[in-house]
């Protein structure tokens, strides 16, 4: 993924209005961002722990989406499965609601998906962070068939959110 600006971050949103967009925590460290090795750019508002952001290419823009997440049930010590990057869990794994984009979110329709809590999927992709002991299931596939495997499951949950 190519670094993003402040600015351009703020304006790849799609499913929240420019008021919550303009005033939505950004990450001061997007300089120290792991940009090689990200698919997209994730990230839980520290203001708001209930709230998550995730921005993401998608043809020849960016586009973000704002998420929801219910502290309901991170109590739970079973192992899940983020749908995104197929990295199991114990406890890490949270159900990340987005408003649908236009006048379906208008109406109140969302999307949601079983997601790595912390976004931080294209790290345990790679390797460079640790979910634990079994958080990633033996497969045969290569490295790039995960990343494109990770990066169709993002891309097809954006556009569940923007259709």
């Amino acid at each position: 993924m190519r670094p993003l600006t402040e600015q351009e971050i703020r304006t790849s949103f799609v499913n929240c209005t420019k008021g919550e967009a303009k005033r939505l925590h950004v990450p001061r460290d997007l300089a120290e961002r792991p940009w090689e090795d990200l698919d997209f750019l994730g990230w839980r508002d520290p203001q708001a722990p209930g709230r998550a952001y995730l921005v993401a290419a998608w043809g020849s823009r960016s586009v973000g989406v704002q998420l929801r997440s219910s502290d309901a049930g991170s109590w739970q010590t079973r192992r899940s499965m983020c749908s995104m990057c197929v990295t199991t869990h114990t406890g890490g794994v949270s159900l990340l609601v987005a408003p649908r984009s236009g006048k379906a979110g208008q109406q109140g329709n969302s999307v949601g998906a079983y997601m790595c809590s912390d976004l931080a999927c294209s790290l345990y992709v790679r390797g460079k962070k640790d979910a634990g002991i079994g958080a990633r299931l033996h497969e045969s596939l290569t490295l790039e068939e995960k990343i494109r495997r990770t990066v169709a499951n993002l891309s097809a949950f954006i556009a569940k959110v923007t259709e």
